[in-house]
């Protein structure tokens, strides 16, 4: 009715005092003992498992996939084949690049042949022209002979004749005689000048510089220029086949370490991209993160190895700290001034578990006070 005061019984309001009650009981409790979540965190000090996971793809090269040799959840060992791309292309750039550089080979014997064969030929051309020269030096010898003979013959005719003791033709002949030896003298010097080819005859053969011998001798060596640009496009078209036959390598995709396939990322028929992810790996590096205070974190560093207890079955779990750095502000010890004390800053410890630990990611992993001592 209107106006009317409405009277509660005497159990609500016993009721309703009892859970106010409840209520300041645990704000109270929570105020000096500190059960909210951040600091029961930092008091039990333990952590979820987790495993680094490792996103694979293939290096630099694209193309069809034509062979997934893995299924999601699969353990791999490092090494193992995860998947591979048609190789058609490249292998059809390494036949080419092969036949081009056996080419090649061939050019460049064919040329140490001519080379060798050359030099051989002008060291018996140098020999066959001192044997000329020699029996040239001979011919004039003879030569000579036969002029000074004629000269003598010329001489004595020509007094008999100014005597008058012989005919004018028998005088004739001996000047005919002596004009073509002569000639014939010239001749033969004029055939050693050619052989020795502007070289001064010391008259002894085997030390003789012929500069038409060495003339050939230079045009030889230089097709060593001719057979070193060879060389020079083979070694460029092998280092063309060993970046075929690594591009060739990394269409075959292997796990860089031992893991377990989490998820594949492209299938069997699919056009994959480079460097584009199509493996998600959970990798055997495993680790979980602790808060500590500040007073304890003091007295640990990274490398330190820190033993730990799976919550689930209570086996201990030997570890490595990896790093120590100021937690993110949440986990700060906070509004405890009216307590009288200070803020105490929270540090985040990531430990790295050591290989062939019987743990596994999503277990818990508790360290122990016993483990991290405070003054």
């Amino acid at each position: 009715m209107k106006g009317q005061t409405v009277h509660l019984p005497k159990r609500a309001w016993r009721l309703g005092l009892f859970f106010i009650g409840i209520l300041l009981a645990g704000g109270v409790l929570l105020m000096y003992k500190g059960n909210d979540a951040v600091a029961q965190g930092i008091a039990k000090k333990d952590g979820i498992l987790t495993a680094e996971q490792v996103k694979v793809s293939f290096q630099s090269v694209s193309g069809k996939m034509v062979n997934e040799a893995v299924q999601e959840s699969q353990e791999v060992k490092a090494g193992d084949i995860l998947m591979q791309l048609d190789s058609t292309d490249v292998d059809l750039d390494i036949a080419k690049t092969q036949a081009q550089i056996a080419q090649l080979d061939a050019q460049i014997q064919s040329m140490e042949g001519t080379i060798a064969i050359g030099f051989a030929q002008t060291d018996t051309s140098q020999e066959e022209s001192r044997r000329q020269i020699d029996q040239q030096r001979a011919a004039i010898d003879s030569a000579t002979a036969t002029l000074v003979n004629a000269q003598r013959d010329y001489d004595r005719k020509s007094s008999l004749y100014r005597q008058g003791a012989i005919a004018k033709a028998d005088f004739d002949d001996s000047q005919a005689a002596l004009s073509v030896t002569q000639a014939n003298m010239n001749q033969q010097q004029q055939a050693l000048s050619k052989l020795l080819g502007g070289a001064v005859d010391t008259g002894n053969s085997d030390s003789l510089q012929l500069p038409q011998i060495e003339e050939q001798r230079q045009t030889i060596a230089n097709k060593r220029h001719d057979r070193e640009s060879l060389v020079q496009q083979r070694n460029q078209l092998q280092v063309q086949l060993q970046q075929l036959e690594v591009q060739k390598d990394r269409l075959t995709l292997r796990a860089p370490e031992d893991g377990k396939v989490l998820k594949l990322l492209a299938k069997q028929g699919e056009i994959v991209q480079a460097d584009t992810p199509v493996i998600l790996l959970e990798s055997k590096r495993q680790y979980y993160d602790i808060y500590v205070s500040e007073k304890q974190a003091v007295h640990l560093h990274e490398g330190q190895s820190l033993a730990g207890v799976a919550v689930s079955d209570g086996q201990s779990v030997a570890g490595t700290i990896r790093f120590i750095t100021q937690a993110p502000g949440f986990a700060d010890l906070k509004e405890t001034r009216e307590k009288g004390q200070a803020d105490l800053t929270a540090f985040q410890i990531r430990i790295y578990t050591d290989p062939g630990q019987a743990v596994r990611p999503g277990q818990t992993i508790e360290v122990t006070d016993y483990e991290l001592p405070e003054t």
